[in-house]
């Protein structure tokens, strides 16, 4: 019996072993707003206020703007012109041409009708109106053919020359606007700066040589009219040479910045191309784009690069040859047939022994100045400053 009540006492404490302990009560909605309250400052209800307020506000914005800021590239509708937009999408795009010559008109001084009028005498448009209707232009589209064309109605007969590229329609090729000319992008990525900003104060020890660049560049672009009452030209081409690190590059840059002109400079060694050709064409783009400039100042510098002395067919191959074309076009646009106008021209080299008479000769690099190593007078100024 003893040992029945042992067994039945056991047995009654493993079942309330076995029951599962109640389970707590979920959490109500004050319970979770108490929890999220622990450790928040006594302005977090006020600050997650503002920040509804505050996006909001932002979404009306976007709503009135109609887009958001995005990297697509497009301005703010404010600045939009839905009006020109949509001229532009009704105009027809325009062939590029080339004008290659301009034919007069055969009846400029005198109408058919003489100067009362027409065949009937009714009235005439002015002398003017009649030159530039009856004047034709001589197009050449490229890989098409060549045709006689007139003037379209907003275009200008002065704005028209000879040689230069025109935007013509597809339907009569009637010239609609004047194109500037077309520049190679490899010229365009070349150094070109409005106005450099060193001056006279930052080049030392070359004294001599800048009173020489300003009577050969500064005088001619700032006071043409000196030259002009006495009667000779300016000098056209400067020719920097010395050794490295004289200050050659730095003195064509104060003198540029002197005379307010726009400065180019090239290196020798870029003008050297694979193809035939290329260096010349890049040569007279090059010319071409510093004409287009109020005054400019062209610095080549390592000239000796392309400028070397022609030697006979057997000292050179090939790229001798193409070397040789592209001074050749220095030299042709140097001292062409075209003037070069307020285009300054610099070179400097490191062995000016090397270069070719040809373009050393006057009337191409009128003036030879010498950069020297600085004295032991220079030297102590220039540690003394």
């Amino acid at each position: 019996m003893a040992n029945d009540s042992s067994k039945g006492s056991k047995g009654g404490g493993g079942d309330k072993a076995d029951t599962p302990a109640p389970a707590p009560p979920p959490l109500d909605a004050a319970d979770i707003d108490i929890l999220k309250s622990y450790g928040l400052s006594p302005y977090a209800g006020s600050t997650k206020k503002l920040e509804a307020d505050i996006k909001q506000q932002l979404q009306r914005i976007s709503t009135l703007c109609g887009v958001r800021e995005s990297d697509t590239g497009l301005s703010l509708p404010s600045q939009w012109d839905l009006a020109a937009d949509k001229r532009l999408m009704q105009e027809q795009p325009l062939q590029v041409a080339r004008c290659t010559k301009i034919i007069p008109p055969t009846g400029a001084s005198g109408g058919a009708g003489g100067p009362q009028g027409g065949p009937q005498g009714g009235p005439r448009g002015s002398m003017t109106g009649d030159i530039d209707e009856e004047t034709k232009y001589i197009i050449n589209v490229k890989q098409i053919a060549k045709f006689v064309v007139g003037l379209g109605e907003k275009v200008a007969a002065m704005d028209i020359e000879e040689g230069m590229r025109v935007g013509v329609d597809r339907n009569k090729y009637k010239i609609q606007i004047p194109l500037p000319p077309k520049i190679d992008p490899t010229v365009m990525m070349m150094t070109v700066e409005e106005k450099p900003d060193v001056t006279y104060n930052d080049v030392g020890g070359a004294k001599e040589q800048l009173e020489q660049l300003r009577e050969v560049l500064e005088m001619p672009l700032l006071h043409p009219e000196r030259f002009l009452s006495l009667g000779i030209d300016p000098p056209k081409g400067v020719l920097l040479y010395g050794p490295p690190g004289t200050g050659k590059t730095l003195t064509a840059r104060a003198v540029a910045n002197r005379t307010d002109a726009c400065f180019i400079c090239v290196i020798g060694s870029e003008l050297v191309q694979k193809y035939v050709g290329e260096g010349a064409r890049m040569v007279r783009e090059l010319f071409e784009m510093a004409r287009s400039r109020r005054a400019c100042i062209l610095f080549i510098d390592e000239i000796d690069a392309i400028g070397g002395s022609r030697g006979g067919d057997a000292d050179g191959g090939h790229g001798d040859h193409e070397v040789q074309r592209t001074m050749l076009e220095i030299v042709n646009q140097l001292d062409g047939f075209e003037a070069r106008g307020n285009v300054k021209v610099l070179m400097a080299t490191n062995r000016p022994d090397t270069l070719d008479p040809a373009l050393l000769r006057p009337g191409r690099l009128d003036r030879k100045i010498e950069f020297g190593l600085p004295d032991l007078e220079v030297s102590l100024c220039c540690c003394c400053c």
